[in-house]
C-alpha cells in the first residue's frame, strides 16, 4: 500500500497522468471515495496521460460507460465506467462491459466499483481510495 497526497486538482491529474504512462492493456483501475473527492478529476488526468484531449472527457454518470479510442499507443481503448446510478450489473452487461474488463487492448477505470463486485471477481485490479484530508488536500491510497 502506498499513500500519496495532492494539494490541488492539477496535482491529482498529474499523478493520474504518470499512472497512465505506466499502464498496460488489461489494467482495471478501481476508484473509490466519497462524492467530490476527485475520482472524475483523476480519470481526466489519466485520459490526458494517454493522449485524450481534456475537452473530450465527460463523466458517464448517465450513460454508465464511455469508451475513448487512443491513437499512437499499444492501448487502444480507455473505458470509463461510472456506476453511481447503476441499478444492477445487468445494465452494464447489456452494453458490453464484459468485452472490455481485462481486455489486452483496453484499460478500464471504474468509479463506484463496489456496485459491480460480481463482475470484478477473479480480475486483477489496481485499487485507489481517494479521501478528503481538508478542503483542497486529497489522500490517495494505492493497493
Amino acid at each position: 500500500m502506498k499513500k500519496i497526497y495532492t494539494k490541488k486538482p492539477s496535482e491529482t491529474q498529474d499523478l493520474a497522468k504518470q499512472l497512465a504512462q505506466k499502464s498496460n492493456g488489461g489494467d482495471i483501475i478501481l476508484l473509490e471515495g466519497d462524492l467530490g473527492t476527485g475520482k472524475t478529476t483523476f480519470t481526466k488526468g489519466f485520459a490526458m496521460g494517454l493522449g485524450i484531449i481534456e475537452d473530450e472527457i465527460v463523466s458517464p454518470t448517465f450513460t454508465l460507460m464511455q469508451i475513448y479510442k487512443i491513437k499512437n499507443s499499444k492501448i487502444k481503448n480507455l473505458v470509463h465506467i461510472d456506476t453511481y446510478r447503476l441499478e444492477n450489473e445487468d445494465q452494464l452487461i447489456e452494453i458490453g462491459v464484459e468485452d472490455y474488463l481485462g481486455d489486452e487492448n483496453s484499460v478500464c477505470i471504474i468509479e463506484w466499483p463496489e456496485k459491480i463486485s460480481n463482475l470484478l471477481k477473479n480480475k486483477k485490479t489496481i485499487n485507489l481510495l481517494i479521501k478528503h484530508v481538508d478542503k483542497n488536500t486529497r489522500e490517495i491510497e494505492v493497493t
